[in-house]
């Protein structure tokens, strides 16, 4: 049984005064995520992803299609008491502090009194809001409310958590808390479908990814295999590379531009049939140190612009259509 399944999800929205004319917000989505998974809904802002975590926890209904949650229709009120969402904005009751608006959603869950207490503790810690868990919510940052807005997601043990743009916010500790979070999910057998439109976060967390563009799911399956994100080169930063060095690198084709950076350092352009391992290997021996090793390839917003700017060159009226 799949966890999350779609089949030609559509979304119209009427547009204009008189409501004639169609705006299409998702386009006949048919889908599949594993159990235990964690997938990656990736898009460009305005391309959908809101709008299909929306059909989904049918807090809007679509214009035809279907879709359906741990095997039974979504909105069902069994599946609802299985999952978890965290929207791209929250907003709580800015008066309570995080202890109390927890224990006030798990009162909803129907949990007694020392149960919410412990779910409260665990969460909060879990998330990183220490001393501020006693603080109005007012006073918090985009960041806190993010962190906060995990744990409720979280307070009924989903076994489906949705969690629209999670990194939102976060600095970098906030978001290796919450990588690794949601990583913790996967482990225990939770799926996690997230939207997101940052690649190092798919990278970092996915077992599959899909690919919006607007409101078309254009890919979806493993993102190492998805030719878009094939590596195209290396980038290769060392310390200490003499002009000798970099002279024979050079001659022997194994770098295509080299850039000093400061420092002693140069960042170093490896094209992707050269082993940067062997590379490095031969600059070692010639005195140089590895300072980091990047794989180059196009980042999301540059398949993104392909994506659009082919379906403009066909005559496609989608991306005018398309909306978050």
């Amino acid at each position: 049984m799949d966890a999350i399944a779609t089949d030609a999800l559509t979304k119209h929205y009427p547009v204009g005064f008189s409501g004639r004319r169609r705006h299409v917000a998702l386009d006949h989505l048919t889908l599949r995520v594993g159990q235990g998974q964690v997938f990656g809904f990736l898009g460009p802002n305005g391309a959908g992803k809101t709008t299909t975590l929306k059909l989904l926890l049918q807090l809007i209904y679509p214009t035809s299609g279907s879709a359906a949650i741990l095997g039974r229709p979504a909105g069902d009120v069994d599946v609802r008491r299985r999952i978890g969402y965290l929207p791209e904005q929250p907003y709580f009751y800015d008066h309570l502090t995080p202890e109390e608006l927890l224990d006030y959603f798990g009162g909803l869950f129907g949990y007694d009194p020392a149960e919410r207490r412990r779910r409260t503790a665990r969460l909060l810690d879990e998330v990183g809001v220490g001393a501020a868990r006693r603080r109005q919510l007012r006073t918090f940052s985009k960041g806190m409310l993010q962190r906060v807005g995990v744990a409720q997601a979280l307070l009924n043990d989903p076994e489906v958590v949705f969690l629209d743009e999670p990194m939102s916010g976060l600095d970098p500790l906030g978001r290796r808390e919450i990588r690794h979070l949601i990583l913790g999910l996967r482990d225990r057998g939770c799926t996690v479908f997230f939207s997101s439109h940052v690649l190092a976060d798919a990278e970092a967390l996915c077992s599959r990814v899909g690919i919006l563009v607007a409101g078309r799911l254009v890919t979806e399956g493993p993102l190492t295999e998805i030719l878009a994100f094939e590596v195209r080169g290396w980038e290769l930063v060392v310390h200490g590379l003499t002009d000798a060095a970099l002279e024979h690198a050079r001659g022997a084709g194994r770098v295509r531009r080299a850039t000093a950076i400061g420092g002693d350092r140069w960042a170093l352009d490896v094209p992707p049939d050269v082993a940067p391992e062997a590379l490095l290997s031969d600059l070692a021996a010639r005195g140089a140190s590895l300072v980091s090793l990047n794989p180059l390839r196009d980042t999301l917003e540059d398949y993104f612009v392909r994506q659009v700017t082919a379906a403009e060159a066909s005559g496609d009226d989608a991306p005018a259509g398309a909306g978050e």
